[in-house]
């Protein structure tokens, strides 16, 4: 399998839309749900040429599964994000694979120095991926995001650019 990413473009919008709203991916996910096609699009407008986010598509063998990214890149740290979308693809280390494509931009192209990301308690697949990538667990911060009317717990996981464990 040959894994690469890729930015997001606008005809990426169809695939965000359907792996967002799709309830096999969205339990962790805090999006105002469900997406459509014109919210994403005002979403894309607004946000192709931000230098503080990389927004990319996973792709496997050229077909597209899922999103990475960055958020809020500033002071040489951002924020990880990942969802994979299509189900017959998970489970195959695509994700892990990607996460470390990802660190690599982020700590070999772009310079930062550390990658960060939160995650609910109960998302202990997301946990093992994090943590097989180099991903160390920092804390737990209590009822620190609403999601679905809930108040949540989630753990503070970072990895810096000298961790000799990412890929």
């Amino acid at each position: 399998m040959k894994i690469q990413l890729r930015r997001f473009v606008k005809e990426d919008i169809p695939n965000k839309v359907r792996w967002i709203n799709d309830e096999n991916n969205n339990q962790y996910l805090h999006y105002d749900l469900p997406l459509n096609i014109p919210q994403t699009e005002i979403w894309y407008e607004n946000n192709k040429y931000r230098a503080d986010r990389y927004d990319a598509v996973i792709e496997c063998d050229d077909v597209p599964v899922g999103l990475i990214g960055l958020l809020s890149i500033s002071g040489g740290r951002a924020e990880y994000y990942i969802t994979l979308g299509e189900q017959e693809f998970k489970g195959k280390g695509i994700a892990k694979e990607a996460t470390y494509l990802l660190l690599h931009y982020a700590f070999s192209e772009i310079g930062l120095q550390e990658v960060y990301l939160y995650t609910e308690i109960d998302n202990t697949s997301a946990q093992r991926l994090f943590e097989r990538c180099g991903f160390i667990k920092m804390g737990l911060e209590r009822d620190s995001v609403v999601n679905r009317g809930k108040s949540v717990d989630r753990y503070y996981y970072v990895v810096s650019s000298d961790d000799k464990s990412k890929g």
